[in-house]
């Protein structure tokens, strides 16, 4: 094993595994595959749900030991650290997005995604529709009125045609994107303020690395 994989002692005291809140959540949800249990609603009975970042306080204070997740593995052991990192999350609060943040978080951590920010996407004009036929492809039109034209003597009424366009992607659709991808970020901080701050991880050490806050504005 890998001297990065591996905690053991040095001068006595023991050696914690360091990752940045990105990474030690896709080693939880992904590696240890813990799972993310939501408190109950206020009007239901608590029995048969999962538990909250107290319970896990509740629950090492008690045992003095760590927490067994094995239950949620068919069988097999699930990091004690990880059911820490997996109850933090849950506990996110409603101001940065609540359970639907906190899901949101499991998922990607799980798939090893970040949010799609649309990197390199830039809004293009382009038609409504466009109609294919022998010659190739071209952009439809309609027509928006009617004006006189003198032609070959006499004056005519001929259509005026126009060409109806859009932008793809909308630029609102580049501005949901990144909007989200900066609740995500937000969210990511709170859980490593709240693992840094709670001191409950006993092999694994949340450093202060982050993503990028803005990655379009590099």
């Amino acid at each position: 094993m890998s001297m990065q994989g591996r905690v053991g002692r040095a001068g006595g005291a023991k050696v914690k595994r360091a990752m940045g809140v990105q990474a030690i959540l896709e080693w939880a949800f992904r590696v240890e595959k813990a799972q993310l249990e939501l408190p109950a609603p206020k009007d239901v009975s608590e029995e048969g749900f999962g538990f909250g970042l107290e319970y896990v306080l509740l629950q090492r204070a008690a045992l003095g030991c760590k927490v067994d997740g094995g239950q949620h593995k068919m069988g097999s052991y699930t990091h004690a650290d990880a059911e820490v990192v997996a109850a933090t999350v849950a506990s996110m609060p409603d101001s940065l997005g609540g359970k639907r943040m906190a899901i949101s978080i499991a998922e990607l951590a799980r798939a090893g995604l970040t949010p799609d920010w649309m990197p390199g996407v830039v809004p293009r004009c382009v038609p409504v529709e466009t109609r294919s036929n022998q010659h190739g492809e071209r952009a439809s039109t309609i027509v928006v009125g009617t004006e006189r034209a003198l032609s070959r003597g006499k004056w005519r009424r001929v259509e005026v045609l126009a060409c109806p366009v859009t932008w793809r992607p909308h630029p609102e659709q580049i501005t949901f994107a990144r909007r989200c991808y900066e609740d995500w970020w937000l969210a990511l901080d709170w859980v490593r303020d709240g693992l840094m701050a709670g001191g409950m991880l006993r092999e694994m050490e949340v450093t202060a690395v982050m993503p990028k806050v803005r990655p379009w504005k590099h």
